[in-house]
């Protein structure tokens, strides 16, 4: 067997996507030809045959696989141009996903988890990225708030209302004013890791932040949320305070903590994968990326770790490089190893 066609045989026995459209092989007890990723349950070795083009195939008698559709563009080529497609549509404000997967010719769970796969996110994060954007443009622009809300597709005030928190960290009218609605109630305290800054709202803790200097430790803060009021924490903070000071102390607590979490959404979700990891445990970027359905993401994963704001609340000390080391850490590597040393 000539090296080639070894390889084209490797490609169809190991499914690779990556071949296809390099290449078709046809079954002759079947009379049927595929693209080298088919899922069909594999032929044996002496009955296929190799083809540099589809119309190859057809030429020498054999029909498209109805699985694998090797008459059409690539699987990937075709899932990319149905997530563009679908991402227009959310854009415009006129995304349907029962209806866009029908028109694919697939489920709509098989559509999501192409879209997820390709985009990074669910379509409905993604519907609620467009429309936090619009939220935030509008309000920026002056516009009326009822204008705001239809414009980015809600059907009503009170939905809009639920969802505004969690999508501006505030009210409408706080974000449109700058955040000047907005306190964060701040206290720094000691911990077995150097000093620890905990800022809190009315939603929960909303930052841990850890270092050596109280100075530099709100300086921070103030940059990390340039539009909201800084305040010293009170009495009525002060059990919140005590609670995520205590949580640097024990991570494993950190499950109690009342967090309230900013982002975009695909930070939220990687902040949510690596909750997901026992104490004790790592992951490596590649290995969030992959359990996020993100090709080749480890590099966003890794971005989405050093916009944390809740150290330790938050693990992304549990995330390493793929060769085991520690990679980054926004707190200090020797913090990390320490951290990690401490769990396990």
């Amino acid at each position: 067997m000539q090296r080639a066609e070894e390889d084209m045989m490797q490609a169809v026995r190991t499914r690779d996507a990556t071949a296809d459209g390099r290449f078709f092989y046809a079954v002759l007890t079947t009379g049927i030809f595929c693209y080298p990723s088919c899922a069909a349950r594999p032929a044996r070795p002496e009955n296929l045959r190799f083809f540099a083009t589809a119309e190859a195939a057809s030429q020498a008698g054999y029909r498209p696989c109805l699985r694998c559709r090797p008459d059409l563009p690539p699987r990937a080529e075709r899932d990319a141009r149905m997530v563009t497609q679908a991402c227009r549509a959310i854009d415009a404000g006129a995304f349907d996903l029962s209806r866009h997967a029908a028109d694919a010719g697939t489920s709509a769970t098989q559509f999501a988890r192409a879209f997820r796969h390709i985009a990074g996110v669910t379509p409905t994060a993604y519907e609620a990225a467009r429309r936090q954007r619009v939220v935030e443009a509008g309000l920026r622009a002056g516009a009326p708030v009822t204008d705001t809300l239809y414009a980015a597709g809600f059907g009503s005030s009170g939905r809009f209302y639920e969802a505004a928190p969690a999508m501006l960290g505030m009210t409408p009218t706080a974000w449109r004013t700058g955040g000047a609605g907005q306190t964060l109630h701040h206290a720094c305290a000691h911990s077995w890791l150097g000093r620890v800054l905990v800022a809190v709202t009315a939603r929960g803790v909303c930052a841990i932040l850890i270092g050596d200097d109280d100075a530099a430790l709100l300086a921070d803060l103030a940059t990390r949320f340039p539009k909201a009021a800084l305040a010293p924490a009170g009495e009525a903070q002060a059990a919140l305070v005590r609670q995520a000071v205590r949580t640097v102390e024990q991570p494993e607590a950190a499950h109690s903590l009342p967090l309230d979490i900013s982002g975009t959404a695909f930070q939220r979700r990687v902040w949510q994968a690596l909750q997901a990891i026992p104490a004790g445990d790592t992951r490596s970027y590649a290995e969030v990326a992959a359990a996020l359905g993100v090709e080749r993401g480890a590099r966003a994963v890794a971005a989405a770790c050093a916009a944390n704001k809740l150290a330790v609340a938050v693990p992304c000390h549990r995330v390493v490089g793929g060769d085991g080391g520690l990679a980054g850490y926004r707190w200090g590597l020797a913090r990390k190893r320490r951290l990690l040393d401490r769990e396990k």
